[in-house]
Formats: C-alpha cells, sequence, structure tokens
C-alpha cells in the first residue's frame, strides 16, 4: 500500500461555516456569488489516489445529518475506509455468487453506505484510518479527533485494487473447476484487507466509553430508512422505482424516477429546509473545472480549451480547462429532459464521481447555483469546492441522495412517501 505522512497541522473537525468564505470561484473572476443557504459540514478532505468518492462524499452527507440531527457543531469524521474495507466483503460474496459478472472496481454508490452501516456498523475516522501496515490507532489523535502531530494522510489503492481484482478471478476460476469452491477464501481475502487497509474492527474505546461498530452506528441518531435516491431518467416509467443502469451500482439499489424539474426542485427546497444532499454526477465535461471552483454548460462549448486528460477514476482536478466562460457570466445551453436522456442514452453522461451539496447560491444575474463539496483535496480558490449552475445539474445529474423530509410535500405525494 503506497501511503504518505507529512507533518502539517490540519484543522480536521472545524466544521465549514467557519473556513468557507469565498464569494467568487477564481482570481479575477467576474462571477459573484450570494448566498442563499448554506449548511454545516465537516472539512473538506482528498481521496487521494482511489476511486472511492462515493465513501467520501456519502459520509460528508452524514456527517451533516448528524450534525443538523444533534445540533453539534463539532463532531468527528466517520472512518471512509472502513466502509470501503466492509463494501469489498459484501462485494467480494456477490461476485463470487453471480460467478464474478459484477463490476468489482473501486467505485460505488451512495446505498453502499446504509448497506455498510445496517450489516456492520461504522466507526469515527481516527479508529480506522485505513492505512495497513502503518497501523495508525486512536492514540495518534487528540480527544477531538485532531491529529497530535498534524498528520496528512495520502491514499493510493492502485496495488489494493490489483491484488484483490487478481485474487476474486482466481477464485472464481477455481469454483469453476468441477471441485467447487475453496473452504479458505473468506480468510484469504480478510487477510488482503487487512494488509492494505488495517486489521477489522470487532469493539473500540472512544472519548471514554466502549463501542463495537454496531453500537456506535445507533449512537449517531441516524436511521437509514429515512434516506432515498432521486434520478430522472425516461427509460423509466416516472415517479416509480428504478434500478440506476450504471456500472456501480454493483449493489443493485434503487432510485425513485422523477421528473427533471422535480429533481432540481427537491434537491433546491432541501436545501432551503435546512438539509444537505448527495450528488452523483458526470464531471467529464469541458464546463466542469474543479481548478476554477466552477462547473457550467456554456452554449458554446467552443470556447472551453481542453489541455491534458483526466486522471483515472478522476481523483483529482484532471485536465487543465480554461475559457472566459469561467471568469464571466456566460449564457447556458438550455437543458431538457430531451437531451438530458440522450446523454444518458449515448453514454456522453456516465456515472463518474460522488459530491456533497451543501448550499444553494445565486449570480448577480439571479441565476441558481449549487455550492458543492468536493474530495481532491483544497488546491482551488473556493477551498475544495465549486459552484455547479443549474443547467450543469440538470444535463449531468446520476441521482442525488437525501433524507425524504428534506423534499417538498408535492413530490413527496407523487412518490407515496410518507
Amino acid at each position: 500500500m503506497n501511503f504518505k505522512i507529512s507533518f502539517i497541522a490540519i484543522p480536521l473537525f472545524v466544521v465549514s461555516s467557519f473556513v468557507f468564505g469565498q464569494n467568487t470561484n477564481v482570481e479575477g473572476s467576474k462571477y459573484q456569488f450570494k448566498k442563499i443557504a448554506h449548511h454545516d459540514v465537516t472539512p473538506v478532505e482528498s481521496q487521494g489516489k482511489t476511486s472511492t468518492c462515493w465513501s467520501f462524499s456519502a459520509l460528508s452527507f452524514f456527517e451533516s445529518e448528524i450534525m443538523r440531527i444533534s445540533g453539534k457543531k463539532e463532531i468527528t469524521p466517520l472512518a471512509e475506509m472502513y466502509v470501503v474495507r466492509k463494501a469489498y466483503e459484501l462485494k467480494a460474496t456477490k461476485f463470487i455468487r453471480v460467478d464474478g459478472k459484477i463490476n468489482l472496481a473501486q467505485g460505488g454508490a451512495f446505498h453502499d453506505i446504509p448497506l455498510v452501516i445496517q450489516n456492520y456498523g461504522i466507526v469515527p475516522m481516527p479508529i480506522y484510518a485505513g492505512f495497513g501496515d502503518i497501523n495508525l490507532s486512536a492514540n495518534d489523535f487528540i480527544s477531538n479527533g485532531t491529529p497530535k502531530k498534524g498528520i496528512e494522510l495520502k491514499y493510493n489503492h492502485e496495488t489494493l485494487y490489483t491484488e484483490l481484482k487478481d485474487y476474486m478471478n482466481e477464485v472464481v476460476d477455481q469454483s469453476n473447476n468441477g471441485n467447487g469452491l475453496n473452504i479458505n477464501w473468506r480468510q484469504n481475502l480478510t487477510e488482503l484487507l487487512d494488509r492494505n487497509l488495517g486489521k477489522d474492527i470487532q469493539s473500540f474505546e472512544w472519548q471514554g466509553n466502549k463501542y463495537t461498530p454496531r453500537t456506535y452506528a445507533e449512537s449517531l441518531g441516524l436511521k437509514m430508512e429515512n434516506y432515498v435516491s432521486l434520478t430522472s431518467f425516461t427509460n423509466h416509467p416516472m415517479y416509480s422505482k428504478c434500478m440506476l443502469e450504471i456500472p456501480d451500482n454493483w449493489a443493485w439499489g434503487e432510485s425513485y424516477n422523477v421528473s427533471l424539474d422535480d429533481l432540481f426542485d427537491a434537491t433546491v427546497e432541501a436545501l432551503k429546509n435546512g438539509y444537505t444532499v448527495a450528488w452523483g454526477a458526470d464531471v467529464s465535461e469541458k464546463g466542469f473545472s474543479f481548478k476554477n471552483g466552477i462547473a457550467i454548460v456554456p452554449k458554446d462549448e467552443s470556447t472551453i480549451e481542453v489541455k491534458g486528460q483526466d486522471s483515472k477514476g478522476f481523483n483529482n482536478a484532471g485536465a487543465d480547462r480554461s475559457s472566459n466562460a469561467f471568469l464571466n457570466p456566460t449564457e447556458e445551453l438550455k437543458i431538457t429532459q430531451e437531451l438530458r436522456q440522450l446523454g444518458y442514452d449515448n453514454k456522453t453522461t456516465q456515472d463518474d464521481h460522488g459530491m456533497h451539496i451543501v448550499g444553494l447560491y445565486q449570480d448577480q444575474n439571479g441565476k441558481n447555483y449549487f455550492l458543492v463539496k468536493n474530495s481532491w483535496g483544497t488546491n482551488n480558490l473556493p477551498k475544495g469546492y465549486l459552484y455547479v449552475s443549474e443547467a450543469y445539474f440538470k444535463y449531468k445529474t446520476i441521482n442525488v441522495y437525501l433524507h425524504k423530509d428534506g423534499i417538498s410535500s408535492a413530490v413527496k405525494s407523487k412518490l407515496n412517501l410518507k
């Protein structure tokens, strides 16, 4: 397992309302954003060289939910790599059941987190930092979760994924040779995950109390049945449940299919009513620029110059995009349900990345933007955030995940949600 530890103090557990203070997207920009709603979140982290955005974004969402429910302004983040580890255990079991005919890659979906929590529980991040043989423990952090020595952790799962993929394919091949499944396959999988991520957690002490992952999950006040996924594609009936047909939906989780206007309105209403929203989207578009702190759909896309390529798994800022449209409010493409569906059908809209919508803003022309917390570190002017236009959201959203009480009564009624 590749990693890096450096000694730079990081204020890991101060909520973002104290650190986010940018009302524009990049140096020299004429965009001016006015806050309509902005909610408490834990600080921006980096997923490093992994494709585990789904865990970082969904846990950031649930951390905001804990703040909302408890009224606390500071909490300890939850362990992304604990979720990744347990999801691999569940994914490996299904991989065996279907003879390797599901996606075993690093990606996942928002509903993987409730699946893990319901089956195993959850732990605080300092209890399971997920660095294998480094063997970090709670003793490396002070009581509120801040690292004693300012530890900066950088993840790289290339070795982990290669070993896991090779091993699981070998297990499937052996199971089809007429002699059945090797009885020790789970033990070998456990050793592989222990080596790369750290030993599994059965019980632990945290802030003077003893927990198991299950009892810690119970202490958080979250009820997983209260969270739902919304999507909007016309190849499924409207206002009914459907299964998103994307590779990372290995657990076959369901979403409610709603109109594009209702998808957007539900997200806006949630933010106005005190809820944040997890956001799954395509980020490979020319108009998505983390470096410039903005995602837009210019009517004339040819104004955007792209140099380089996006990284595998979209786990950093990727290609360098430059355009006057990133500096000056510009006319955007009008997004319709039909145009959105075309992108999905012709595979120009795919499930690239999970992020966390934490605020609603408007520019000086009254256009709506979502403030989005990313997991690519803080090397841009909005310090790890970006402003996403209404047009980009409508065009490139795969799904959103939120508390059902954040959805407007009109949409809830259409879905028969109680």
